[in-house]
């Protein structure tokens, strides 16, 4: 079995500008990694991501070792990774965004990000194996908005074997399922206190990035545990996104018809 979150029924009320900009920058930062030679590649993520016994050891680096924290969050080590975090960062960082404005958003999922990788160094000190990707940071925006939007439903993809279908399921229970998976994971090579902490940041400091009148703990939009056939509206279920696509298709459609 197979499932994945893949859009909420969660409308913003503004354009998610600092989000796009990330999931644009994390993307073509990755290109340029995938364009370099073997050896090459396996230099920048020795010398750009985040090394723990360089941020609390004596050891240092190419880069000054708190600067790599900084540019970790935007390299990755795969497509897969990659594009798991921008499906994340795009379904719900833009009502994270949304509230507390595009300022502040930043300056939110960059201490979120420092936060997750401190944690993770902190629980292996001596270790010289680089950590990258945006995951911390992004976990931060998941803890912010399990404590903001507990009940706004999500479309998860579920696949098993032949059947596939999309069904609405409450935030808190995938984010609960996510969160757990990373105390029981024990898969090489990713860092699961980075997302723990990340997630833990994300869902104390909301409180004080928040707008003022953004209430906590909102209510749903929809009926929970609704199925629908997949089909590729699922992917942009926000009206704007939605909007958005329809545009750029009937533009090239009017170009290719002269």
């Amino acid at each position: 079995m197979f499932f994945f979150p893949i859009s909420d029924d969660n409308e913003s009320s503004s354009k998610p500008i600092v989000c796009y900009s990330i999931i644009i920058v994390c993307s073509f930062i990755f290109l340029w990694q995938s364009s370099l030679p073997t050896d090459l590649y396996q230099d920048s993520i020795y010398n750009f991501g985040v090394i723990p016994a360089y941020i609390l050891g004596d050891k240092s680096g190419y880069l000054t070792s708190y600067l790599t924290i900084l540019t970790s969050m935007f390299m990755h080590g795969s497509w897969m990774h990659l594009i798991g975090n921008m499906v994340f960062l795009w379904i719900f960082g833009d009502n994270i965004e949304d509230s507390m404005g595009h300022k502040k958003f930043l300056f939110f999922y960059i201490i979120c990000g420092v936060l997750a990788a401190f944690l993770q160094a902190s629980i292996d000190p001596d270790s010289m194996v680089p950590m990258v990707g945006a995951s911390g940071a992004i976990a931060g925006v998941l803890g912010a908005y399990l404590i903001l939007h507990p009940k706004a439903n999500v479309n998860v993809l579920f696949w098993i074997i032949i059947f596939i279908t999309v069904i609405k399921v409450p935030a808190f229970i995938v984010l609960s399922i996510w969160i757990v998976s990373q105390f029981l994971g024990s898969a090489e090579g990713i860092a699961y206190f980075a997302h723990i902490g990340g997630f833990i940041a994300g869902a104390l400091l909301i409180y004080f990035f928040k707008h003022p009148n953004i209430q906590l703990f909102q209510p749903g939009n929809s009926v929970s545990f609704e199925s629908n056939s997949f089909s590729m509206d699922n992917f942009f279920d926000k009206r704007k996104d939605r909007d958005f696509l329809q545009e750029f298709i009937d533009t090239a459609n009017k170009k290719d018809k002269n």
